[in-house]
């Protein structure tokens, strides 16, 4: 049996730590936030900060992850209520804005806003991108399976793809909030984007 490590256990909410870390990264950036800045933010020395976290790269996958379980709690279970299929898209694409509103000035998503860029460079953060991307596919098109046996949506329609375009319209409300788009000109932007994703495919 292994003993257990002496010293004092550690003294922080990782939940809480992490929310002031996606600050940072949507604030700054991955390239242009420091250790210091992330200790500063997190209020954590170094040390403890490495020993909990890792470096700067598992610190701001450890952000990813976090932003991702608060996406799932915000969004996930409003596709799958007793609604139609043109209201579940529009209770998830809410939610979703209510994430990316969360701050004034609106910071947008962490995912797509800052992985973009890094997943060039880091192997470890397109393979989180890639993970996130295929979970949001495989989410939506379970929705779009359900609103088949539903008869809700077309037999002949294509869930996968239909998945996929909706993540579209997702990624681009997330950059549009980030770039400073109002929150009404979104819901705009909701609205058609559902009556032309359901129009397209004959709903």
């Amino acid at each position: 049996m292994t003993s257990r490590p002496r010293g004092r256990p550690r003294e922080f909410d990782q939940q809480v730590v992490l929310t002031h870390a996606i600050e940072l990264f949507l604030t700054k950036g991955f390239e242009g936030t420091s250790l210091d800045d992330l200790a500063e933010a997190m209020n954590m020395s170094r040390p403890s900060l490495y020993n909990a976290f890792g470096n700067k790269e598992s610190i701001y996958r450890h952000a990813i992850e976090q932003f991702t379980s608060e996406l799932r709690v915000a969004a996930g279970g409003a596709l799958f209520q007793p609604k139609s299929l043109e209201q579940s898209l529009r209770s998830f694409y809410r939610r979703l804005l209510d994430v990316y509103y969360a701050s004034d000035p609106p910071r947008g998503c962490l995912i797509f806003c800052t992985t973009p860029v890094e997943s060039i460079s880091h192997a470890t953060i397109a393979e989180d991108l890639r993970r996130v991307i295929a979970e949001i596919d495989a989410v939506l098109e379970t929705r779009f399976e359900q609103a088949q046996v539903e008869g809700d949506f077309p037999a002949s329609g294509d869930c996968a793809l239909a998945g996929q375009l909706a993540q579209a319209l997702l990624h681009s409300l997330a950059l549009r909030a980030r770039s400073g788009t109002t929150r009404r000109e979104l819901e705009e932007l909701v609205q058609y984007g559902i009556n032309v994703l359901l129009n397209l495919l004959g709903v």
